[in-house]
C-alpha cells in the first residue's frame, strides 16, 4: 500500500506540471485541433484551450460538446511529460464512425500547473469542514508538495470561467447544441471531482458528467480524513435531478486508485438513495487498473457511449 501511495503521489505531482509550447500543437489521426492560446478570464489565470473537431466538421450541422479538464494530457502522447495521453480523439472517432454516439466536439481545458488542486477541489464541500479539519487538509497537501501556503480552493471561480466565459465563446464560434442535454463534462482524479461539482453547481448547463478514478480523498491519505464525508454531505443535498442528468463513476485498484473503493461505495449508496438508477448512473470497478492516462483511455468509450448515445 505504501509503495502504491508513493507512486500515486509522485504521479500526480509530476503529471500535471509539464508545459507545452504554443507551437507544439497536438497531432491527431482524425479530425483536427484548434488552439485558443492563453484564453483570458476575469476569474482564473489564462490558459490554452485545445478544441478537437471531428472529421467532416461543418457549420451546417450542430454538435454536442464534451468539456474535459487537464487538456494538455488528452490528445497526443508526444507532447506530454510522460509520453502517454488519453488519446481521446481516437476513442471519439471510432465511436462516431461506428454510429454509437451523436457527433460531438471536445473542449480540452488546460490545467494551470501548481494551481490545479486549488481549481479542482470543490469549494463548497471544503467550506463544510471545521477549522481544524481545514488545517489538516492544508498540512497534508503541504506534505505532498501541492501547496506552500494555507489551502483555500478557487473552484467556484474556475466554474464561473467555464460557464460564463468559455462556454459562451464556444457556442458563439462553433456549431454547437447549446442546451444541457448535449453539454457534458469529464475528467479524472481531481478532474473527476471538479466534474461532479460542476454538474451539481450548474445543473442547467451540464446534462452529465464522466468521473474517472474520482479522487474522493481530496488529499493523499484516508487516515482521519474528513474530506470524503464532506463531499458526501454536499452531494446528498446538491445532486441534480436524475430525471434529466447522467453520472458516470469508475475506479481501479492499483496505485492511487487503491484508496477509492470504499469511498466510491459510500457515494454509490448515496446515489441510489437520491433516486439514481442504471438508466442515469453507472459506477464501474476495473480490477488491475491503475491511475494513469493509459487506464483511462482504455475505458473512456464506456462513459462516452453512456452520455452521448444516439
Amino acid at each position: 500500500m505504501k509503495i502504491a501511495l508513493a507512486f500515486g503521489i509522485a504521479f500526480i505531482l509530476t503529471m500535471y506540471c509539464f508545459k507545452v509550447t504554443a507551437q507544439n500543437l497536438p497531432k491527431v489521426k482524425s479530425g483536427g485541433i484548434v488552439r485558443l492560446a492563453n484564453f483570458k478570464s476575469e476569474y482564473v489565470d489564462a490558459r490554452h484551450i485545445d478544441i478537437w473537431l471531428p472529421k467532416g466538421y461543418t457549420n451546417k450541422q450542430k454538435y454536442a460538446v464534451l468539456y474535459m479538464h487537464d487538456g494538455q494530457m488528452l490528445y497526443d502522447a508526444t507532447t506530454t511529460w510522460n509520453k502517454t495521453a488519453w488519446e481521446v480523439a481516437d476513442v471519439a472517432t471510432k465511436l462516431i464512425e461506428n454510429n454509437e454516439v451523436n457527433k460531438f466536439i471536445i473542449v480540452g481545458i488546460w490545467n494551470n500547473n501548481n494551481k490545479r488542486h486549488l481549481e479542482y477541489f470543490p469549494q463548497k464541500p471544503f467550506d463544510l469542514l471545521t477549522k481544524a479539519e481545514k488545517d489538516k487538509v492544508t498540512t497534508e497537501l503541504k506534505k505532498a508538495g501541492r501547496i506552500t501556503e494555507g489551502f483555500k480552493p478557487i473552484s467556484d471561480n474556475y466554474l464561473k470561467f467555464l460557464v460564463t466565459e468559455l462556454k459562451p465563446y464556444i457556442d458563439n464560434n462553433y456549431a454547437t447544441l447549446t442546451k444541457k442535454e448535449n453539454t457534458f463534462i469529464a475528467g479524472s482524479s481531481m478532474g473527476a471531482l471538479i466534474s461532479i461539482y460542476a454538474l451539481c453547481e450548474y445543473p442547467n448547463i451540464f446534462g452529465g458528467a464522466a468521473c474517472l478514478s474520482t479522487h474522493w480523498p481530496g488529499i493523499f491519505t484516508v487516515n482521519n480524513n474528513p474530506v470524503p464525508n464532506a463531499f458526501a454531505s454536499y452531494l446528498k443535498q446538491n445532486l441534480p435531478s436524475p430525471k434529466n442528468h447522467k453520472i458516470y463513476f469508475d475506479y481501479g485498484d492499483q496505485t492511487l486508485d487503491s484508496l477509492y473503493r470504499p469511498l466510491q461505495q459510500n457515494i454509490d449508496t448515496l446515489m441510489a438513495a437520491n433516486g439514481y438508477t442504471s438508466k442515469n448512473w453507472i459506477t464501474k470497478y476495473f480490477a488491475g487498473q491503475n491511475h494513469s492516462e493509459k487506464a483511462w483511455s482504455s475505458r473512456l468509450h464506456i462513459p462516452l457511449v453512456f452520455l452521448l448515445k444516439k
